[in-house]
C-alpha cells in the first residue's frame, strides 16, 4: 500500500514537472516572459470647426528595444458632434511578426488592412475625466498567402486625473470581443503618468497588462500626443 502511494506520488510529481516545463517552453516560444515595449504617437489635427484628422503610429517589441512584434499605422476622419462626443471613420495598416524565437519562415507572417468606426463620449465627475470609446473593426488579414476576414468590437473606459497644472494620471481598461468564433479576444489594463508640455503636446509613460486567452504580456508604453490646430487663422483687420 505504501509502495503504491509512493509510486503515485512520483507519477504526480513527474506530471507536474511536465506541465510546468511545457508552460515554460510556451512562454519562451511566444516571448510571454519578456518585458516588451510599445512606442506610440497619436495626433488629432483640427482642420475645421467640427472636423479633425486622426494620425497614429505604433511600434511594438517583444523586448524593450529588440525583437520586433508589430507596426501599426492608423488614420481617420473625426466629426466633433460636441465637446463631449466624437464620431470617427478610419483605416489602419498592421504588419505583425507573431513569433518571438526568430524563425525566418514565420517572420512578418501577418499583414492586415483594417476599417473601423468609432464613437467617443466624454464626461467629468469632480476632477476625474471619463472617456468611453466604442469601436467596430473589419479586419482583412493575409497570413503570408491564406486570407481571412474577421469582425471585432472594442470598448475602452479611460479615466484621467490631474496632479496639478502639468502632471496627470491616466488609466484605462479595454476589452476586445470577436464577432465570430470565441467571443473573448483580449483585455488591456493600463496605468500611466503623463505630463502636459504645452496646450497641444503631452507625453505618457506607463505599464500595460495585455491578456489573451492563451497568453499574458507585460509591456512598457511611451506615448507622444500632439493635437495641433491646422485651421488657417484669419488676419485681424
Amino acid at each position: 500500500m505504501i509502495k503504491d502511494i509512493q509510486q503515485a506520488g512520483r507519477r504526480s510529481g513527474l506530471l507536474l514537472l511536465l506541465i510546468l516545463g511545457a508552460n515554460t517552453l510556451q512562454a519562451q516560444v511566444n516571448g510571454e516572459e519578456k518585458l516588451g515595449a510599445w512606442y506610440m504617437y497619436f495626433g488629432m489635427n483640427q482642420v475645421a470647426e467640427r472636423w479633425s484628422i486622426h494620425t497614429e503610429a505604433q511600434f511594438r517589441f517583444y523586448e524593450t528595444t529588440d525583437s520586433f512584434n508589430q507596426m501599426l499605422l492608423r488614420t481617420g476622419a473625426n466629426y466633433h458632434i460636441s465637446d463631449e462626443a466624437i464620431a470617427t471613420f478610419g483605416y489602419a495598416y498592421i504588419d505583425t511578426d507573431p513569433t518571438f524565437e526568430g524563425d525566418e519562415a514565420l517572420l512578418n507572417k501577418i499583414t492586415e488592412h483594417r476599417i473601423f468606426q468609432q464613437f467617443i463620449l466624454k464626461n467629468t465627475v469632480s476632477r476625474f475625466a471619463f472617456e468611453h470609446r466604442y469601436r467596430l473593426e473589419q479586419r482583412f488579414l493575409n497570413f503570408d498567402g491564406p486570407t481571412e476576414t474577421q469582425h471585432r468590437a472594442r470598448y475602452r473606459l479611460q479615466v484621467t486625473y490631474p496632479l496639478g497644472d502639468t502632471f496627470f494620471l491616466n488609466w484605462y481598461d479595454e476589452v476586445f470581443l470577436n464577432l465570430q468564433g470565441n467571443i473573448f479576444g483580449q483585455n488591456r489594463l493600463y496605468l500611466a503618468l503623463g505630463a502636459k508640455l504645452s496646450p497641444t503636446l503631452s507625453v505618457q509613460a506607463g505599464y500595460l497588462k495585455n491578456h489573451f486567452s492563451t497568453a499574458h504580456y507585460d509591456r512598457l508604453q511611451l506615448g507622444v500626443f500632439f493635437n495641433p490646430d491646422l485651421r488657417r487663422k484669419q488676419a485681424t483687420p
